[in-house]
Parts: structure tokens; C-alpha cells; sequence
């Protein structure tokens, strides 16, 4: 038995088996590339699920990680702290925000969102006291806790895990009509993501959002982006609402590359009015806003922009898509959508076997829904690196014999 095994062994025999990870032990990480403890070299597709838009173990974060660790690590919100309020501003000023409540996990930001708008909901809509509502969208995803997965449609995300927190009601995505149908006098909020990554990369139609904006506008209901994968660049600008001219929403929710991947951060933003309800003791956290988070987290975001990940993401995300879309003729494919580097190829198949397939050849993918095949490298990719996967990533899709030996136009 080899060393890889024998972790994998002692992983499934002493952790809780609620992931299904590819056979892989991964040791070494930087930039878009992956090492085993074998030495074998991987192009990571998946950037731990849009986390890593830096890459990994970006030399500047890192060395504010090193930095801040040997100083101060944690003081807890009892006190105040000499990194946190800096973070936040450099955090707002990007987002173009007036405040923000940093939390740690995508979760507990999302959680945190829902404690906001049913604060506001009753100290300013006035709804009455634990009936507000808000609108979710099918096939979502927001998380794993309980009020989380209360909102999800997925039969897994819930299956033994009720009862749930009422309060959501769950709509199809991409539809304003839908959302129109469901607003009532209790409707407190939309919440939903830009594009739906979980579910498989799914894109609203042109305009989408701005329309959620204006029903919200319309009904006095609070307009909730949740960009926790979305955000940072990922899809092409520096958050994904920003494809549409003159949106902007009452709250948004980042999280995962908000750090580079390096730490747990996350944080939701809104205005000085709504987050501004927030009275000591309502709500916290003992490592929300702690000051090694918020110097990795002001790190992360100075790379984002010096390194003009966004513009980097939408022109290598182009580039791949058409690469993509080119008439190979491949094998069961259903669609191939995507916007910057967040890419889903679906199959009429399940698609576990094609990751498998690729990590063989040196790419690490994840399926999502079983059925799509979820592209989403670090934006720090150049564009030798996308056609190198390119050429791994079309045979393993199986083309048509005639186009199997047709050279890549690069």
C-alpha cells in the first residue's frame, strides 16, 4: 500500500463520508497548478470551488498571512482590533458599499444576510414580528446549514435533516414573472445568485437581474445578491451584477476568494440604513473580523486588483468558451455555458467518469448535478496554460472521428 492510499484509508475510516473526492492527495499548491505526494502535477479546473481566483498560495497573501500571524491572530469582537477596520473599508470601497459584517463561512454570511433582512423587515417595513418572507429560486444553492438548505430544492441537501425554518418560498430561477407571482404582504426580500453555480453554471437571460431590481423597487422588498462564488472576478468583472448596467443590490454576500483561499472570511454589505439596524449583542462572532483574516482579506483583495484579475477572466474566458464551442461534435453534450472563467459543459451522461479520466491526464475537475463538468481555473491562468487544458479537456469529451485530429486554432 502506497502513502496516497494510505491517507485516503484513514480519511474514509475516521472522517464522516460527506464528500465523494477523487482518489487523489493533494500536498503542494501554486498558482493554477496542483502537486500530489507522488510528485504528479495537476491544472486545478476547480480553484476549490472559486475560492482560489488568486491562486494558490499567492506569495503576497501569504506573506500577510506569515506577517499578521506572528503579531495578532485573534482578539475576539470584545475588543477592537488594528487590521479590521481597514479591511472593511478597502472591502466597502471596492464594493462600493457603506458598511460591511464580516463573518468567516459562505454560510454564515448567507445566515447572517437572512438575521438582516428580518431585522429590517420588522423595524422598518413593519412586518409583524416573525412572519417576514423571502423569495428564494429553485436549484439554488446558499449553504448547508439548516436555514440554508430550508431554502434549497435538492432533495439531498435536506433529506433527514427537518424540521425546517420556515419563512422562504422557493420559486423557478430566471423568471420575473415567477417572482412577481410570489411577492405578498409579507415579502421581506429576493435573494438570489447572478448565475447559479451549484446547479450547474445556469445564466438568467440578459436583464434578469435588473428586473429583480425594479420588482423589489416596485414592492419595497430588499434586493439580495448572494456572490459568494460569483464575486471577485470569477465571472468576467469584479462582481457578477456588474453585466448589467444600473444594478446594484441592497445587500451583497461575499465570501470563498474574499481571502484567496488562504483563510476563512466572509461578510455581508449593504447600507449604512439596514446594516446600520444592528444594535452589540444581537449578533456576532468570536473570529468574525479576527485581524489575521482581515490582513489576508485586505491582501486578497489588492491582488484582485493589481493584477486585473476580472479583465483577465473575461478575456481567457472568451477564449475558452470559443475554443469550447467549435464544432468538435462532442460525444452527449447537452449545452456549454459560461461567463468569464466559470464554465459548465453538460452531458446526457454523468460526467464522474470523465473527471476521472482527466485526472489521469493532469487536470482536476468536479462534477456538479452529476451531469455537468464545472471549468473554473485561477484567474491567474495565462493563455499557454488554457490551451495546455484545452488539450487535455477536448479528447477526454470525445469529438467526432473526423475532428479528433484537428489542430487546435491557438
Amino acid at each position: 500500500m502506497n502513502i496516497q492510499t494510505a491517507i485516503i484509508e484513514l480519511s474514509n475510516h475516521y472522517g464522516a463520508h460527506n464528500y465523494s473526492p477523487l482518489n487523489v492527495v493533494l500536498k503542494k499548491g501554486e498558482g493554477i497548478w496542483l502537486w500530489d505526494m507522488d510528485g504528479n502535477k495537476y491544472v486545478d479546473c476547480l480553484s476549490a470551488y472559486s475560492a482560489v481566483n488568486q491562486g494558490h498560495c499567492h506569495p503576497r497573501i501569504i506573506g500577510a498571512l506569515c506577517e499578521q500571524a506572528q503579531e495578532l491572530t485573534l482578539t475576539s469582537r470584545a475588543f477592537h482590533n488594528e487590521k479590521m477596520g481597514l479591511f472593511l473599508q478597502t472591502l466597502c470601497q471596492m464594493a462600493e458599499m457603506e458598511m460591511a459584517l464580516p463573518m468567516n463561512t459562505g454560510a454564515e454570511a448567507v445566515e447572517t444576510a437572512i438575521k438582516t433582512i428580518r431585522l429590517w423587515a420588522h423595524k422598518v417595513k413593519g412586518i409583524a414580528r416573525d412572519q417576514a418572507e423571502i423569495i428564494v429560486c429553485r436549484d439554488n444553492f446558499h449553504g448547508r446549514t439548516i436555514s440554508t438548505v430550508s431554502m434549497s430544492s435538492e432533495q439531498a441537501y435536506r433529506d433527514g435533516f427537518g424540521p425546517f425554518t420556515p419563512g422562504f418560498k422557493i420559486v423557478e430561477f430566471a423568471s420575473i414573472e415567477a417572482l412577481a407571482d410570489a411577492v405578498n404582504e409579507r415579502t421581506a426580500a429576493i435573494l438570489i445568485e447572478p448565475i447559479q453555480g451549484e446547479a450547474g453554471i445556469r445564466i438568467p437571460p440578459d436583464a434578469y437581474l435588473a428586473g429583480v431590481q425594479q420588482l423589489c423597487a416596485e414592492h419595497e422588498l430588499l434586493f439580495a445578491l448572494d456572490e459568494i462564488q460569483t464575486g471577485f472576478g470569477r465571472t468576467g468583472k469584479l462582481f457578477c451584477y456588474q453585466h448589467e448596467a444600473g444594478v446594484k443590490p441592497d445587500i451583497l454576500i461575499v465570501g470563498k476568494a474574499l481571502s484567496g483561499g488562504v483563510y476563512p472570511i466572509s461578510a455581508v454589505l449593504s447600507s449604512r440604513e439596514i446594516l446600520g439596524l444592528f444594535t452589540p449583542g444581537q449578533h456576532g462572532s468570536t473570529f468574525g473580523g479576527n485581524p489575521l483574516a482581515a490582513a489576508v482579506g485586505i491582501a486578497a483583495l489588492d491582488v484582485l486588483i493589481d493584477e486585473d484579475l476580472s479583465a483577465r477572466s473575461a478575456e481567457l474566458g472568451s477564449y475558452l468558451l470559443a475554443q469550447l464551442n467549435r464544432d468538435w461534435g462532442f460525444r452527449d453534450l447537452i449545452e456549454i455555458r459560461g461567463r468569464g472563467l466559470f464554465i459548465g459543459i453538460e452531458l446526457s451522461v454523468p460526467v464522474r467518469p470523465h473527471c476521472e479520466r482527466l485526472l489521469q491526464e493532469g487536470v482536476l475537475c468536479k462534477e456538479t448535478h452529476d451531469n455537468v463538468l464545472r471549468i473554473a481555473p485561477p484567474l491567474v491562468i495565462n493563455k499557454k496554460e488554457v490551451d495546455f487544458l484545452l488539450e487535455k479537456l477536448i479528447p477526454v469529451l470525445e469529438p467526432l472521428p473526423a475532428q479528433a485530429n484537428v489542430r487546435m486554432a491557438v
